[in-house]
């Protein structure tokens, strides 16, 4: 078995799409996490998944059947993605100063790079995190450049140059 510091330090290396997870709890109020764990998953049917640590309050107000969005951030939106990290003063407050909208009945931060939304397919016992599987009944992307991290650090993508 490999040591905490060695795995932790191995999954830096990983490029990861941030994304803030979005949901509208029983209490009428907006809900949101930043998640870097977002992933395809199937075409058919179309499915993503995403994993929340098992003390993220996000997860007790994304059971199987609850509606869910997916903004992916794009490259101008690193603040947004701190501030969406951070543990809240209590529900809604992440969404407090910052433009937002309704989008299907969720919580939509307008000038992401993607948007996708569903419900909660299920849950998937992971460990220390719990691995959501959504099924997608809405998408949209753009041309806008993602918000991606790696090496602790915010970054975007960029192609490379073809040799000729």
């Amino acid at each position: 078995m490999i040591d905490r510091q060695t795995f932790v330090e191995l999954m830096s290396g990983v490029c990861a799409p941030v994304t803030v997870v979005t949901t509208t709890g029983a209490d009428g109020r907006p809900h949101g996490s930043t998640v870097s764990s977002f992933a395809s998953l199937s075409l058919d049917p179309p499915l993503v998944s995403f994993a929340l640590d098992r003390t993220s309050t996000l997860l007790t107000h994304l059971r199987p059947g609850d509606r869910v969005g997916v903004n992916i951030l794009a490259a101008h939106q690193q603040e947004l993605a701190s501030g969406f990290a951070r543990r809240s003063d209590g529900p809604g407050r992440k969404f407090d100063g910052i433009p937002w909208t309704v989008r299907a009945g969720l919580p939509h931060l307008p000038g992401s790079a993607g948007w996708t939304a569903g419900r909660v397919d299920r849950h998937v016992d992971g460990g220390d995190h719990v691995l959501l599987v959504m099924r997608v009944d809405e998408a949209e992307s753009s041309a806008t450049a993602p918000l991606v991290y790696a090496r602790r650090a915010f970054g975007t993508h960029s192609l490379l140059a073809v040799a000729s």
